[in-house]
């Protein structure tokens, strides 16, 4: 009998190598003969069988694989905006007119044939851009041609497309006469794009998502409820019990799923009384690491935690911080599926295959995630949390800069401390660290892992002014 249930037969002398294979395609999601990097294919590849087994089991993923990549395909439990696909030479996340063209630029490639100029390419592009209501594509208009760049960068980054002549940069300088020669990997195209369901079969966003059937019994619903948690677990970098319904709650508890994880990734499991935490001692298993060496942004992060922890921790100050209870977080994700669902298309559907899932109001109380006896026996409530209200919070950012210098906030950001102040407050709130809600922000439980993160700034320089940077081997978090 096997000792372990996740990789149940691979070697000990092999574990690491299949736990890095384990952590490139959960990352990334597709792996080709030049993305991310070209031993990342074989190293995949290798283990592809015991992968697809484990991924299945604990996920419900399925991985795909070819002689030239391989594709790992999710199932969605809810929806967040912080998987974001970043600009190659920026890593900036992509827009919404990048994300249309690189949809448009992947449909044009589809009807092509092994190879295409960029100039036809954008021949094809510019009147299915044109027909959509206020994206359109006009090669004069400032920032058309670079977000063409970026979502082409973005596939040749990833091997669907070979530049094998000129260049995209003589194109965006001048457009009538440079020009570029790609050739088209056609497998790539379809990898990169596989939605779990026919796009035009939904009336609704919500049917992209995994919802279990109505009627399902008690233990399928724990079954699904062990598998979501572990989703969640490994797309998120912490979970809250007070987020969870009461079934995931119970299923976040149990030790084997940490058991399972650790396994799997090769990283270890960390519990609190308020939630549980996946945490990357590798520093490469995230899109988002914190703290690093991430820019101003980053460290300024990570200063204001140390802030907001000096109120709390001081009885003369902690009553500026009231707390408030937490927002309910399955109507927040309602109230996000409603704004989507409003930028449908009102046509193109396939009234005969519409795929109309039940909104979650119109289930069963004991259909519903955590109803009926479960619920009593694990239910949670709404989390109260400390509240810092945005002058507080401007303040602090004022104090920042007082204390290092407004040029240790690199030339974009020394003039402009609330734009810095907006896009750290972002940071923390992709991380689940805090929530944003009018008129400030709530603290989570795990900023308090932050709280002394001031202690890996190094001393003051000669001249007095401490530089904003932290040391060469920063805390993975």
């Amino acid at each position: 009998m096997c000792a372990h249930r996740v990789a149940a037969t691979v070697e000990n002398t092999d574990l690491g190598a299949y736990q890095q294979a384990a952590r490139l395609i959960l990352l990334h999601g597709v792996i080709t003969e030049h993305y991310p990097g070209s031993k990342a294919l074989a190293l995949v590849q290798q283990f592809s069988d015991e992968l697809a087994h484990d991924l299945r089991d604990l996920f419900g993923y399925t991985l795909q694989t070819s002689a030239r990549h391989v594709r790992l395909l999710r199932r969605l439990d809810a929806f967040d905006d912080t998987q974001a696909l970043l600009t190659v030479k920026t890593r900036r996340a992509f827009d919404r007119r990048r994300l249309a063209y690189l949809c448009l630029i992947l449909a044009c490639l589809h009807r092509s044939r092994i190879e295409i100029t960029l100039a036809d390419l954008v021949a094809l592009l510019a009147p299915a851009a044109n027909a959509i209501g206020h994206l359109g594509f006009d090669a004069t208009v400032p920032g058309h041609k670079d977000a063409v760049v970026d979502a082409m960068d973005w596939l040749v980054d990833r091997g669907a497309l070979h530049i094998s002549d000129g260049s995209m940069e003589d194109w965006a300088r001048d457009h009538d006469r440079g020009d570029a020669l790609f050739d088209i990997d056609h497998d790539t195209c379809t990898a990169l794009f596989r939605p779990n369901r026919p796009l035009q079969h939904l009336t609704s966003a919500r049917g992209l998502l995994d919802t279990p059937a109505a009627g399902i019994g008690r233990d399928a619903r724990r079954r699904l409820a062990a598998q979501r948690a572990r989703r969640l677990l490994i797309e998120h970098p912490v979970l809250y019990f007070s987020d969870s319904d009461a079934e995931m709650a119970a299923a976040l508890r149990q030790p084997s799923l940490a058991e399972d994880l650790t396994r799997l990734t090769g990283l270890p499991v960390e519990r609190r009384a308020e939630g549980i935490m996946l945490v990357d001692t590798t520093g490469h298993f995230t899109d988002r690491r914190f703290p690093g060496r991430g820019g101003a942004v980053n460290r300024t992060a990570g200063l204001l935690l140390a802030k907001i922890a000096d109120l709390r921790e001081d009885p003369a100050r902690a009553a500026s911080l009231p707390l408030i209870a937490d927002t309910d977080p399955a109507q927040d994700h309602a109230d996000l599926l409603e704004r989507i669902d409003l930028a449908l298309p009102a046509t193109g559907t396939l009234e005969v295959l519409a795929d109309a899932p039940p909104h979650p109001s119109q289930r069963g109380s004991d259909d519903a995630p955590g109803g009926g006896e479960a619920a009593a026996e694990h239910g949670t409530e709404a989390a109260r949390l400390p509240f810092v209200a945005a002058s507080l919070l401007h303040q602090m950012i004022t104090e920042l800069y007082a204390e290092f210098g407004a040029t240790s906030f690199t030339n974009k950001w020394q003039a402009d401390p609330g734009g810095l102040l907006t896009e750290a407050l972002a940071l923390l709130a992709d991380l689940r660290l805090i929530h944003r809600i009018p008129g400030g922000i709530l603290v989570r439980p795990a900023a308090a892992r932050y709280r002394n993160i001031t202690a890996v700034l190094p001393r003051p320089a000669a001249d007095g002014q401490l530089p904003l940077d932290f040391l060469p081997k920063d805390t993975p978090a």
